[in-house]
């Protein structure tokens, strides 16, 4: 089911499209598509297979670019903002080799952003990809659980106990195989496409370190973009604090 934000009395300036990532689903963006809307913008936040009630655990990389790129294609949305939280970075890529001429610039939020022939289980640190490997072969092979322990300390480092517990409740186990796929990105770096990444300076998910973190590990990665910088965490600041998330999107999106 794919959730849409209609666009708030006044001027249309931009229209967001919202990619959420991994332990989640588009729920995930509900509080600040209400503020992008608030600021007169429109905002839509396609779901993807295995995910948003959806049962299917044997999902592939390619079915959720075909679903996001396809709600695109649908509403025939043109010039927009096109953004990938976390897992949903390496989603606008493949989105964006799929249909480039519908998309005004791409914003990687805490994204994801693969070089060509990797995936995005490459990005993280041995241990925590034996962990991942481990929690799947204990499922049956085909969903990732996300402990509580791991949600609290990198997912939600910033909310309190009683809003990471909450939150935490909400987490359905991740189809693992997407995690693991090899993607091909050579038509992604070949696009001119405008490119921004928004920094949330406090996110926990990847290790501050030579060869790791979102900025300037990922960030680096896009050749020329804009720099936008947030204080916040992966999972709760889009709910404590959706207008500056909202705010920060709209200084990523604009030209």
């Amino acid at each position: 089911m794919t959730h849409v934000y209609s666009g708030a009395a006044g001027a249309k300036q931009l229209t967001f499209v919202l990619v959420h990532g991994s332990w989640a689903d588009a729920g995930y963006w509900k509080e600040t598509a209400a503020e992008l809307n608030r600021l007169g913008h429109e905002a839509f936040a396609p779901e993807y297979p295995g995910h948003g009630g959806d049962p299917r655990t044997d999902v592939t990389h390619a079915e959720i670019t075909e679903a996001v790129a396809d709600d695109i294609a649908r509403r025939d949305l043109r010039g927009i903002v096109l953004v990938g939280h976390s897992f949903g970075g390496s989603v606008i890529q493949t989105v964006a080799q799929r249909i480039p001429e519908r998309i005004g610039r791409i914003v990687f939020m805490d994204g994801f952003v693969l070089l060509d022939g990797q995936s995005v289980a490459d990005q993280l640190p041995p241990p925590v990809v034996q962990q991942f490997q481990q929690l799947a072969q204990a499922s049956g092979g085909q969903t990732i659980p996300m402990p509580y322990e791991l949600y609290r300390e990198t997912f939600a480092n910033l909310a309190d106990g009683p809003l990471a517990r909450y939150l935490h409740r909400q987490v359905l186990p991740e189809p693992a195989g997407p995690l693991f796929e090899k993607l091909d990105l050579k038509r992604f770096y070949g696009l001119t496409i405008p490119r921004s990444y928004l920094y949330l300076t406090s996110d926990g998910v990847l290790p501050q370190g030579e060869g790791y973190g979102w900025h300037p590990h990922m960030s680096g990665r896009l050749g020329v973009f804009r720099l936008i910088k947030a204080e916040g965490d992966h999972m709760s600041t889009v709910k404590t604090h959706p207008g500056l998330i909202a705010r920060k999107l709209v200084e990523a999106g604009r030209d």
